[in-house]
């Protein structure tokens, strides 16, 4: 059988959405569900996805979700024990004094210049964030009773103070909570607050990569689906506001792709097309965008699996007919 992952990137709320688009889309048109990958990638928004994927939400209800949509009866079910709540700032919030985001961490770096790393700092001198993350958390953990899944999902943080990537999840890096850990990895500095777990603050996974693509190196995986929301799917720059940073950001992703192809992995990376990155505006957190984001990918990716650029869509196809096999028998 096939070693599929999937490595879902940051985005925000309309990375969430797109996601959910993205991956309904392949469910409807192929009839694999993301949920049955044998390694879930999840950064930032990816980590959200991922593990509503690992809890059992089908795919075709992360878009219903964002699309105001009724969901299925598992997804309905799975929704009514536990579903992760968007951060919201309160007044007291915005308005409370906001120090530097680590003051121990800028002080060990002026007074120990020779271990100096220049990520940790700005990130310790930056403002503290001040909106908390519990209602992601806790919304997340309901729905995993019985601890971290069974099945491999791997969530990427990053360990303000040390200033490196962790990867919760993975054994041998720090043990958390699925809601924990997705909380930490959705942390974006200066904006959420740090997420401390076990006396070490960590921060949104994005600050070491949107995508972390190295992390499935030597995973064991035949073919890799990835999919970007801040990057674009035209290596031409556009008339959209976001179009240098999406340019930016997508050199990064296929530096980290060419990279997996090198070791023998095939890998289809799925990004936004112009009707999608309109959608989405230039604001990541604006959740109004959420249900034109969901139809625009799901849109879009289903012209691109009708058409050549799409093959990897026959590798799921026969996937999804092994596990519905495979289930049946």
């Amino acid at each position: 059988m096939t070693k599929i992952g999937v490595a879902l990137a940051a985005g925000g709320s309309v990375g969430v959405a797109y996601h959910g688009g993205v991956l309904a889309a392949i469910a409807e048109a192929t009839g694999w569900d993301a949920g049955q990958a044998d390694v879930l990638l999840g950064t930032s928004a990816g980590s959200v996805t991922s593990a509503m994927l690992r809890a059992g939400v089908p795919a075709v209800d992360l878009a219903r979700i964002s699309e105001g949509r009724p969901l299925s009866a598992q997804g309905s079910r799975l929704m009514s024990l536990g579903r992760p709540r968007r951060p919201k700032p309160s007044a007291r919030n915005a308005l409370g004094f906001r120090p530097v985001s680590d003051p121990r961490g800028v002080l060990r770096s002026v007074t120990r210049p020779w271990s100096l790393n220049p990520r940790a700092l700005a990130l310790a001198a930056m403002p503290s964030g001040f909106i908390p993350t519990n209602g992601l958390s806790d919304g997340l953990d309901a729905l995993f009773p019985g601890g971290w899944p069974k099945n491999t999902l791997w969530i990427c943080s990053y360990d303000q103070r040390a200033g490196r990537r962790v990867v919760f999840g993975r054994t041998g890096d720090p043990e958390a909570t699925v809601g924990k850990a997705v909380a930490a990895s959705s942390a974006i500095p200066s904006h959420f607050a740090p997420v401390e777990i076990d006396g070490r603050r960590y921060v949104d996974g994005g600050v070491a990569s949107m995508v972390n693509l190295d992390v499935l190196a030597g995973a064991g995986l035949d073919v890799v689906v990835v999919v970007s929301p801040l990057t674009q799917a035209s290596p031409w720059p556009s008339l959209s506001a976001t179009t240098v940073l999406r340019q930016v950001l997508g050199l990064q992703l296929r530096r980290e792709v060419s990279a997996l192809r090198s070791a023998g992995v095939e890998v289809a990376v799925i990004q936004p097309g112009r009707r999608a990155a309109a959608a989405m505006g230039i604001n990541p957190m604006d959740a109004a965008r959420r249900g034109d984001v969901s139809r625009a990918a799901r849109e879009e990716v289903k012209s691109w699996l009708a058409g050549p650029g799409g093959g990897v869509g026959r590798v799921l196809r026969d996937q999804g007919r092994f596990v519905s096999s495979a289930k049946a028998g």
